[in-house]
């Protein structure tokens, strides 16, 4: 059975991240499905103010008329879809609706969903599966035991938008304490041929028109990404199957056009997201992600995308919403020709106006990435970053200095039992950029911008509490897990290497 709280603490880092969104997506109000309809009938009309006994006594009412309605036909089709539109407004709240979420009562709208020859009818009652599989979670066991994944699979081949956020939707919802059998559902019922032909859809459509008209084919995009991210983390071992989705969620991502608040909201973040958990490393796809007339289109969209999004978001929100543009950004970084390479690499790492300060000081994009990659806030997305600029430096501790100074990187390397590169301790020139300036190996910065020191030396007072201060901060960050080396200095004095001096010491000069 796939428990949602469990497995959000044994699935793995990115998990973790997504938890945070998909929290919005599987628990809050704004998930509901909500109709779109110009004027409210006067049964949906009163359906919005009835509470109590009344609203218990109307759904009752409604639930067995449709129950019947299954047993010999009793509405006109005009008569059932006004009692499921009814409905809908009633299972928005549980209260005083039971009979909704009742095993008979999710029975029949089940059955009215997937075997009703009206599309109409069909998707009224899916759109009240959608709010009652989403608000009751012990309903979605009932619709496995119903046996009708099958037949929600079989909705989502239909080319229409609707049906395929209604299904992708429930099939979504399903993958949450259930007993679904997600290989099943790919190798019986090809659930994985359908979302890749869902995919495929958009991509043409994309392909042609920049921008969607009608919000329903951005809402079913990103419900049917929200879906394969869902199956892809939960059904690794047939992951391969939604390789043929890669190179649609390419063309979406680089042709669309979406009109968002915040660069990363849906369906852009959920294009990303998507993007996680597949086979980018795959052969049969490398032209997609590397066309041969434009190898960098994907690499500089997503580098632009993060550009963007870098002064949009505070810190608590980093880890949810920039750190999966970050983890694919390597991912294509990692199996991408020499140029693209390169191409990712002068964009991301510090450049020759970044060292005229102390790196991280300026307001550049290599910059924000080196800031972050030691925010206390964001434990993942500091970790994603260092694990990228590493990459960028063709894994070589050395290098890694060179182009982050050891000031950034002496943590990582300590943390990964990486010894402390010959050049962290002397000045070195020969940076990325083929300047021949010598560089300040600790702080990244041309020795020769370098400025002097304003107003008189630090007393032996004051580089004492300087020395304190700086063995405080270490311990909080040790204590906090913000780093796992132990305090050098601690270390130290355990071993008996640390002096105490008197307070007439002074230092001899050659």
């Amino acid at each position: 059975m796939m428990n949602l709280q469990a497995s959000r603490f044994r699935s793995g880092t990115f998990w973790r991240i997504f938890s945070i969104s998909r929290n919005r997506q599987v628990g809050s109000e704004e998930s509901l499905v909500r109709p779109q309809m110009a004027q409210p009938t006067q049964q949906t009309a009163a359906a919005v103010v009835l509470t109590g006994p009344e609203k218990l006594a109307k759904v009752t009412s409604l639930m067995e008329k449709l129950t019947e309605d299954l047993v010999s036909i009793s509405l006109l089709p005009h008569q059932r879809d006004s009692a499921l539109e009814e409905l809908k407004i009633y299972s928005r709240d549980p209260r005083d609706a039971d009979p909704i979420f009742t095993k008979e009562g999710v029975e029949t709208l089940t059955r009215h969903a997937f075997n009703s020859p009206s599309s109409t009818t069909s998707r009224n009652a899916m759109r009240i599966l959608c709010n009652v599989l989403l608000l009751k979670q012990e309903t979605r066991q009932v619709f496995v035991d119903l046996g009708y994944e099958a037949k929600a699979c079989e909705k989502l081949i239909s080319d229409n938008r609707d049906d395929e956020f209604l299904a992708s939707r429930i099939i979504f919802l399903l993958t949450y304490g259930t007993t679904t059998k997600l290989v099943d559902l790919i190798d019986k019922h090809h659930l994985a041929d359908a979302i890749n032909k869902n995919l495929e859809r958009h991509a043409t459509y994309r392909s042609t028109t920049s921008s969607a008209t009608d919000p329903m084919v951005d809402t079913a995009l990103a419900q049917t990404l929200n879906l394969l991210f869902n199956i892809s983390h939960y059904c690794p071992s047939r992951v391969s199957a939604f390789t043929p989705a890669i190179p649609h969620i390419v063309t979406v991502l680089c042709k669309g056009s979406f009109s968002t608040e915040k660069p990363l909201d849906p369906p852009v973040n959920s294009l990303v997201n998507a993007l996680l958990n597949l086979e980018t490393s795959s052969q049969e796809i490398q032209s997609s992600l590397y066309p041969q007339n434009h190898p960098d289109a994907l690499s500089n969209h997503l580098v632009d995308l993060l550009a963007r999004s870098t002064p949009v978001y505070k810190d608590e929100e980093l880890d949810g919403s920039i750190t999966p543009l970050i983890s694919v950004i390597s991912a294509i970084h990692e199996h991408a020709p020499t140029d693209v390479k390169g191409s990712i690499r002068s964009r991301l790492l510090p450049t020759e106006a970044d060292r005229s300060q102390v790196l991280g000081r300026t307001d550049s994009l290599p910059s924000w990435l080196l800031k972050n990659s030691t925010n206390p806030i964001a434990p993942q997305l500091r970790e994603t970053i260092s694990n990228l600029l590493f990459d960028m430096s063709d894994k070589d501790a050395s290098k890694f200095v060179e182009n982050v100074g050891y000031g950034f990187a002496s943590g990582f390397l300590f943390n990964r039992n990486f010894p402390i590169p010959q050049n962290a301790s002397e000045a070195f020139s020969g940076t990325r950029d083929g300047t021949d300036r010598l560089v300040n190996p600790i702080t990244g910065q041309f020795l020769d911008a370098e400025g002097h020191r304003e107003g008189p030396e630090m007393t032996e007072e004051e580089k004492e509490r300087e020395a304190e201060r700086l063995f405080v901060l270490f311990e909080r960050l040790r204590v906090n897990g913000v780093i796992s080396a132990e305090n050098p200095v601690r270390i130290a004095v355990e071993e008996g290497r640390f002096e105490e001096l008197p307070d007439d010491y002074e230092e001899e000069l050659d």
